[in-house]
């Protein structure tokens, strides 16, 4: 990243306000670049664990394939999500609160007992997926607000704050050779300015002792 800049002693405090603020920054960033790694690592490890219990109650289903034929499965219906918005490590991401299935009525004495479990089943499954939705949208924000979080701790770290610290001696470096040729500059018109005087003194000098002399003849 090139940073742009002037040789004077504003551009140096302007980049200097620059590279203070990128420095202050930095940990912060880092500190919460370091909580959504450990929030996505929990998050990842709860979405592995309710695809695993998903898969097991799918499993549950199948094993009752040959029944599902006489179900209504519109028996089982989702009714309401109950959400709720949570910061973690900065970031707002959906909470689920509550989620409400319905139920509808069926003939306790006309239907086959095993459509207790049945519905029981499709309840499990339901909540299930339901659950690991929510667990995976969350995981989305949190993944893209880590990325987001790590890239810029990258450009501060990498990019920016190297670069402004090299402007910083670029700037100084300019200004200290200006005022060692200033400092040289001066010494030399000083240098010229005494010889010069000199010169004039002896000349001077010269002079009247040569009028002292003709004044003796």
């Amino acid at each position: 990243m090139a940073i742009k800049f002037q040789y004077n002693k504003t551009s140096l405090q302007q980049i200097e306000k620059q590279l203070k603020m990128r420095q202050r920054t930095l940990p912060i960033i880092k500190s919460k670049e370091t909580a959504l790694r450990l929030e996505v690592k929990k998050c990842k490890a709860e979405a592995a664990e309710l695809e695993e219990k998903l898969q097991s109650q799918i499993g549950g289903y199948e094993s009752m394939y040959a029944l599902w034929g006489e179900f209504d499965a519109s028996l089982v219906a989702l009714k309401d999500v109950e959400l709720d918005v949570k910061k973690i490590a900065g970031v707002r991401v959906p909470i689920l609160v509550n989620i409400q299935l319905e139920v509808r009525p069926f003939g306790l004495f006309s239907a086959p007992k095993w459509y207790f479990d049945g519905i029981k089943l499709l309840r499990g499954l339901a909540m299930t997926a339901v659950e690991r939705e929510f667990v995976l949208a969350k995981l989305g924000l949190l993944e893209h607000a880590r990325k987001k979080t790590t890239q810029k701790v990258n450009l501060f770290e990498k990019v920016q704050i190297p670069g402004f610290q090299e402007a910083v001696r670029k700037i100084k470096r300019f200004m200290e050779d200006e005022e060692n040729l200033s400092k040289s500059s001066q010494k030399i018109l000083k240098s010229l300015q005494e010889k010069r005087e000199k010169k004039m003194d002896n000349e001077q000098a010269d002079s009247e002792e040569f009028t002292v002399v003709n004044m003796e003849v």
